[in-house]
């Protein structure tokens, strides 16, 4: 296939959000190129989860049916000091089931759906720099193979940067991840389980290290339905809290400490970590022609490390800006535009969370709390939709305005604001 030259809208980075941004451009009628330094399907460092807000992302693209083949959830059970409780997915306007797909499969499936809507798709092809034209982006250069390997540059009208967490197209382009606010370090893997059909995720909110204290994070087993579980753990930190522990050897202590009551078998297979920058901490997340979505814009609940659903739904949100005001027109400046929408959508949820999670981090404050949370099923099941960013725009009950108004009181103290 003859790599073109030029479209209206070129996407890197073909993660959730970068798929979904290109899907949604096609359909609404622009010429789209989605373009990923790997070739799929490729794995990625991700606990494989799909809440309902992510699940209600997929349906608009069409893929209830797919997700319905795999695995379905109904709901968390939460397991620490000495409680486990079982809380339903609220529902409400979202809908009331989740699942969990392999990154390898989910996100080849994703790109698929991103090329039969018409996107052009090109894999293993490294973005290396951008040429610019005064304040725009005239053009991404790219790079196959090794080091001065065969390179060719695209030009475009609008630049999506959906290249994940680190985020090197981004960084070319001003990118600056701020760790003064709070931020993850997490660890997956895959182990063979009795319960890979479990109708439950699970969370261990009461994780402890080799020497018995409890860290400010929590452990996950999420079921596959493939005989496999995605099982990981994470930990939070901050510029002034970092974390110090080695997140391999924690998440393989998690497992033994799971094996016997999750039926595990054999080894942990597909060890991998990463860190990840939370709640918009990122700086220059537009300019003139280009915008950055999902992780690489920082879009990571803060309280859960959930990805997936914001990266769905920025990837939406950029289409529609692009194309509902002409991919070819510029005559709106996303430099300006598009941090007022991030900022919209999720300023408020951001904020809160990120203070939130900045507590966990204190030490000693979860060993105190954590036992008066867990034995109220009440606050427990405000803490799932709260912590999982469960409220849309249309929720008018009490447990969404008091999260709303709260948002709105930790933005106003915010000394920098998410996505500023």
């Amino acid at each position: 296939m003859t790599t073109p030259q030029r479209t209206d809208v070129l996407v890197v980075g073909a993660g959730p959000a970068g798929s979904a941004a290109a899907a949604w451009a096609a359909r609404l009628g622009a010429d789209v190129v989605l373009v990923d330094a790997a070739v799929f399907p490729r794995d990625k460092t991700c606990g494989d989860g799909l809440t309902p807000r992510a699940i209600g992302e997929l349906d608009r693209l069409g893929l209830t049916d797919w997700l319905r083949a795999h695995t379905v959830n109904q709901g968390l059970r939460a397991h620490g000091f000495g409680q486990t409780l079982h809380l339903r997915w609220p529902g409400g306007t979202l809908p009331d089931w989740g699942s969990a797909v392999a990154r390898t499969e989910l996100d080849d499936h994703l790109r698929t759906t991103a090329i039969k809507a018409g996107a052009t798709g090109i894999d293993g092809a490294r973005a290396i720099d951008v040429r610019m034209d005064g304040g725009r982006v005239a053009a991404v250069v790219f790079e196959r193979g090794a080091r001065g390997g065969d390179r060719f540059e695209i030009a475009c009208e609008r630049l999506v940067v959906a290249d994940g967490v680190r985020s090197p197209l981004g960084k070319l382009l001003g990118r600056e991840w701020h760790r003064d606010t709070v931020y993850g370090v997490a660890g997956r893997s895959y182990v063979a389980s009795s319960m890979s059909d479990d109708p439950w995720i699970s969370s261990h909110l009461e994780l402890r290290g080799v020497d018995g204290k409890v860290l400010s994070g929590y452990g996950w087993i999420f079921p596959l339905g493939t005989g496999e579980v995605n099982l990981g753990a994470g930990t939070l930190a901050t510029a002034k809290r970092p974390t110090d522990v080695a997140i391999k050897p924690l998440m393989r202590l998690y497992a033994e400490q799971c094996r016997e009551p999750f039926g595990l078998e054999g080894d942990l297979r597909a060890e991998t970590s990463a860190l990840l920058p939370m709640g918009g901490a990122v700086s220059n997340v537009a300019g003139e022609n280009w915008a950055l979505i999902g992780d690489a814009a920082a879009c990571v609940n803060p309280l859960n490390g959930e990805g997936i659903d914001y990266g769905l739904e920025t990837g939406r949100l950029v289409a529609e800006l692009m194309v509902s005001t002409g991919a070819t027109t510029g005559k709106v400046d996303l430099g300006v535009v598009w941090p007022a929408v991030l900022r919209e959508h999720y300023g408020e949820s951001f904020s809160i969370a990120r203070r939130l999670a900045g507590l966990v981090t204190v030490p000693r404050l979860l060993p105190a709390l954590g036992p008066v949370g867990m034995r109220s099923d009440l606050l427990m099941t405000l803490a799932l939709r709260w912590m999982g960013n469960l409220v849309t725009d249309e929720d008018r009950d009490r447990a969404a305005r008091v999260w709303r108004w709260a948002g709105r009181r930790s933005l106003a103290r915010d000394e920098r604001p998410p996505f500023s």
